[in-house]
């Protein structure tokens, strides 16, 4: 629309605002409740398609095709980039997948930190050769971070010129941010927390609200510090996966992150091929999920398959749920079984066909 960041961040910051206001309400957390069992698992197994498609393109072992959209990577162009890199995620994969049958302990780091070791031998040896625009060197630097960088974007929220602004355009700018934050978050806390076995037998999570206040005042806090949306991590079921059960696991994983800072350098050393074998193996514990679906009841099993096709085809959690409470009440009435939908999912679907007419 042509507004500056700043004006983008506007929107974020007033986003967790109302974010909070939902989230000491009931309101988001009658949105949880009223997904149906079958319909969550559904969303759970698309998050773990979803972040196994992250972690193939991240491994570029999916790469762009203009015939066929997608296709998988050609090895023999590009090897010492391309190539080997997909080749030691296949090999870290493997790893991964060998530990965590031999049930040994935090076999996922282990094969991150593997694969990142065997690619700086692949440096060594010439079958890795960094070119320094997509593919840098995978031995860690170790210069000092530019703390005041944080000058340029903190608080540029609050510093807003209204003139010229479109009101109607702002509130649309506004919404679009709120509805796929909503649920973005609303289909990670599915996934994660039915993966970690959490949901009770009506399928709601208890202790809920905290969960969904961290996450509304943490994007507030972002838009102060100049990020943009700061939401529930889908990536948390790779701590699940590793036997995280408890807050703790969260906080010591917070605590990292702020050390992770200084020794950012190090970090960032290690490649996207190394970090996605981890997400490929995730995905697979994460879509276990689907076998507990009813596929005897069309009514049940066909919208959660639609929110799982729909995750990592259309690259967004938020929309695999539209589609699957679109779905779930169209079926459901057009067969007769209006009586087990819960009045709170007719104004979801409405919402969701409004949002595909108007944002």
């Amino acid at each position: 629309m042509g507004y500056s960041w700043q004006i983008a961040l506007l929107a974020v910051f007033v986003e967790g605002l109302i974010f909070i206001v939902l989230s000491l309400t009931n309101v988001r957390e009658a949105i949880f409740n009223a997904i149906p069992m079958a319909l969550k698992k559904g969303v759970s197994a698309g998050i773990g398609l979803f972040i196994a498609f992250i972690g193939l393109q991240g491994a570029n072992l999916v790469v762009n095709d203009d015939s066929t959209l997608l296709t998988y990577v050609k090895f023999v162009g590009d090897f010492h980039t391309i190539g080997i890199g997909a080749l030691l995620a296949l090999i870290g994969l493997f790893i991964i997948v060998v530990l965590h049958h031999k049930n040994i302990k935090g076999s996922i780091l282990i094969g991150i930190l593997a694969t990142w070791i065997l690619g700086m031998i692949c440096e060594a040896i010439g079958l890795y050769v960094p070119d320094g625009k997509e593919f840098y060197s995978l031995y860690p630097t170790f210069r000092m971070i530019d703390f005041g960088a944080f000058g340029t974007t903190f608080g540029q929220c609050f510093n807003v010129d209204f003139s010229g602004v479109d009101i109607l355009n702002f509130i649309a700018v506004l919404f679009a941010f709120l509805f796929v934050d909503i649920f973005d978050t609303l289909g990670t806390l599915i996934g994660v927390s039915t993966k970690a076995n959490m949901l009770d037998e009506e399928g709601k999570l208890p202790r809920i609200r905290p969960a969904l206040l961290a996450d509304a005042i943490a994007t507030s806090v972002g838009a102060i510090f100049g990020t943009s949306t700061t939401t529930t991590y889908v990536e948390s079921s790779a701590g699940v996966a590793a036997g995280g059960r408890t807050g703790l696991s969260a906080m010591v994983t917070g605590l990292l992150f702020l050390l992770a800072i200084v020794f950012a350098p190090i970090f960032t050393a290690i490649p996207s091929f190394a970090t996605a074998p981890a997400l490929i193996f995730v995905g697979f514990l994460m879509i276990s999920s689907i076998i507990s679906i009813d596929f005897e009841d069309i009514t049940e099993a066909v919208p959660a398959y639609l929110a799982m096709l729909a995750m990592p085809l259309m690259y967004s959690i938020s929309e695999g749920i539209a589609l699957g409470v679109i779905s779930y009440v169209v079926i459901n009435l057009c067969c007769g079984k209006a009586k087990k939908i819960k009045p709170l999912m007719y104004i979801l679907a409405v919402l969701f066909v409004l949002k595909y007419i108007f944002l």
